[in-house]
């Protein structure tokens, strides 16, 4: 018979929503935490990300504030272009749009090894199990039992909870159990290529851009790496976004998907902005990631009972206004402030305080997903246009959409209720 392991809440996936779980619901005083994560390690991979201020003033509040500071770019501002380099549109971000905490631009693999690390040194080592993925759970009279499957050992490993949060991203097998006819991917039919490049000095060094062209070929390109910028250099992310209506990824792909040179560069091969070549910029990629141009219709709902929904696997939405990993932290931390004032150990109040979480979290992700989509459609109708002055239409895009993702209930702010009892320091 198999040994059963228990914990007050199982987490599965140890992504940056799911991490940021673990130390949440530590810091709100839940005593055992599990976090299961199918890869066999968790090593520094990707490229970058943006993590938006309301996001960052609640890791802050974990006690990280410093960690990021060390390992991101605090981006002052947005710069849209055209392919020539022309500035359409600037708008400022983050401390400089009047915030109190910064926008950081970071390498995914980056934040995602410092929540790991933070974890296992505040939850201890075996907080995250590694090789482990989650094949199926079910309901108990005291609580939820999850099946697993251990790579190392090639056995059925079972844990009984009294919560388990789905945090294991686009392909989440707790969403398909819980909703078996919602799991179906919407493409953007967008070929999208990601990678990281070093360079001489990018701008300022905290500028992000967004350029078009007449065809709606997209770049958005912005430093990662404040240890470069402060040696006149720039590591900087870059991600490639082409209209193709028949030759995408299937929408079941992967997010590591090797992408190809010859396929991308011939969309940006006379893109030079003077202080930029584009081609050059692709070329001295050492890695180049395709990734599919996917979201998921909101759901009507996100879990049952004991279990619900976290991240991309609740709100899989386009990366399209950077917002996508702030709003899993911001559904993390609003999960932990529910969580840490239920009885685990009582099946109708652990159901009402997940309830609670998901009738803040669910209006406003599905918000957020709708935005993104029409952000997308209207900017690329904008690069279609001839007339050269396209700054106002540019400018009321991104008011319009500031308008919905900015909200309290989006952002998370006057949201989340911090009582962190177990935090180890706090910056």
């Amino acid at each position: 018979m198999s040994t059963v392991t228990h914990a007050d809440v199982v987490i599965a996936g140890a992504g940056i929503g799911g991490l940021t779980a673990a130390l949440a619901l530590h810091a709100q005083g839940v005593k055992k935490i599990l976090v299961l994560e199918a890869a066999s390690e968790i090593r520094q991979l990707g490229v970058g990300i943006n993590i938006q201020p309301p996001a960052i003033a609640e890791l802050t509040a974990l006690g990280l504030g410093g960690a990021l500071a060390a390992i991101g770019i605090a981006t002052r501002e947005l710069r849209y272009l055209d392919h020539a380099g022309k500035t359409l549109w600037t708008e400022p971000r983050g401390i400089a749009a009047g915030n109190k905490f910064p926008q950081y631009s970071i390498h995914r693999g980056k934040l995602q090894m410092l929540l790991f690390d933070t974890v296992r040194e505040r939850l201890g080592v075996d907080a995250v199990r590694t090789g482990i993925r989650l094949h199926t759970f079910e309901e108990m009279r005291d609580g939820i039992r999850v099946y697993a499957h251990d790579r190392v050992a090639d056995a059925t490993v079972t844990f009984d909870a009294g919560a388990l949060i789905g945090a294991d991203g686009m392909h989440s097998a707790v969403l398909s159990q819980l909703h078996p006819e919602r799991t179906q991917l919407s493409a953007a039919k967008v070929r999208m290529w990601r990678g990281v490049t070093e360079t001489g000095a990018f701008l300022d060094g905290r500028t992000m851009i967004v350029a078009n062209d007449e065809h709606s070929s997209r770049l958005v390109a912005y430093p990662i790496s404040p240890s470069h910028t402060k040696e006149g250099r720039a590591l900087v992310n870059w991600v490639c976004l082409v209209p193709d209506a028949t030759h995408g990824l299937p929408v079941d792909t992967d997010w590591n998907y090797t992408g190809r040179l010859e396929d991308v560069l011939p969309h940006y091969a006379n893109w030079d902005f003077g202080w930029l070549d584009v081609a050059d910029l692709l070329m001295r990629s050492n890695l180049i990631l395709q990734y599919p141009m996917v979201d998921r219709d909101p759901l009507g709902s996100w879990g049952t009972g004991r279990v619900t929904l976290l991240g991309d696997a609740a709100h899989l939405m386009y990366p399209v206004g950077a917002h996508g990993g702030s709003q899993a932290i911001v559904d993390a931390i609003t999960l932990a402030a529910e969580l840490g004032r239920a009885e685990l150990t009582q099946a109708d109040d652990t159901a009402a305080a997940l309830r609670r979480y998901e009738n803040v979290r669910r209006p406003a992700t599905s918000e957020v997903i709708h935005a993104n989509r029409n952000r997308d459609s209207a900017e690329r109708a904008v690069a279609k246009r001839t007339d050269p002055d396209k700054t106002a239409a540019f400018e009321a895009i991104t008011s319009t959409y500031s308008t919905i993702v900015e909200r309290p209930s989006a952002s998370g702010e006057q949201v989340v209720s911090r009582n962190y009892s177990n935090t180890a320091s706090a910056d």
